[in-house]
């Protein structure tokens, strides 16, 4: 397996056109739970191209846009470089270069589970100042929603080692998240998400995934061959729909009687 920092490089353009952004109502959500509100500051950490520093900068956020890969950086730097409150910066979940205590929000969107948990939670703490809150996101795709997504299931499956290799499952496990936050300092809901796909955006959306063949693979072509025969047994006027559950995690890293990072 790659580097995690490194291996989305090539996937830069698929990245930005095909990936799915967040539902409305998680503001709504974040609102009740953490008291989220448009003034405070964000550090979207793992920005990647910039998806989820848009929904808040959207939001009139101040965001600090954490991604350690030139190339998705860059194109994030190319998106959103016309808001007056983005700031891209280079450095990573366990190195922010972010001063102390200079953020109240740390999000982390489909990001968490690349990062080093012990050393990124040693970091956000240090960033964060007192009572921010943590937030981690994820589009998980639902695998067996439909015969379609069934079927796209089994060919990464039959089509990528490395699919098999990866799994997110552990990041978002109870265990995990008291290990990370602490117990009874976290909690969770999930939201329906969903994109739909012509048989070019289906492509788009398989080869933004890390673990799928690019060209020039010994795999690629293989690939394609069926994407375009689960698109001719599935689509319905000319589209095929991912369906996604976003599963939504906040939680604080100290209470108020805690004391900050040494």
């Amino acid at each position: 397996m790659d580097d995690a920092t490194t291996r989305f490089s090539r996937r830069v353009n698929d990245y930005v056109r095909y990936r799915p952004g967040y539902p409305e109502e998680l503001e709504a959500v974040l609102r009740r739970r953490i008291g989220y509100h448009r003034e405070l500051v964000v550090a979207d950490v793992g920005s990647g191209t910039g998806i989820s520093s848009r929904y808040f900068l959207d939001r009139g956020n101040m965001v600090y846009a954490v991604e350690p890969n030139d190339d998705m950086r860059s194109a994030a730097e190319e998106w959103l470089g016309t808001y007056s409150k983005f700031r891209s910066v280079a450095g990573s979940a366990e190195d922010t270069t972010l001063e102390a205590q200079c953020v109240d929000l740390v999000v982390a969107a489909q990001a968490f589970h690349w990062f080093d948990a012990a050393l990124a939670r040693r970091e956000f703490e240090r960033v964060l100042r007192p009572r921010g809150a943590v937030v981690l996101l994820w589009n998980e795709r639902k695998r067996d929603a439909t015969p379609f997504l069934i079927a796209y299931e089994s060919l990464l499956r039959h089509i990528s080692d490395d699919y098999r290799r990866i799994s997110r499952s552990e990041a978002t496990t109870d265990s995990s998240m008291d290990q990370f936050f602490g117990p009874e300092r976290w909690g969770s809901e999930d939201f329906p998400n969903r994109q739909a796909f012509d048989l070019e955006g289906l492509i788009g959306r398989a080869l933004s995934s890390s673990y799928v063949p690019l060209p020039g693979s010994p795999r690629h072509d293989e690939m394609l061959d069926g994407l375009r025969r689960i698109f001719a047994q599935h689509a319905v006027d000319g589209r095929v729909w991912f369906e996604y559950a976003t599963r939504l995690f906040w939680g604080y890293l100290r209470g108020p009687s805690d004391p900050g990072p040494g």
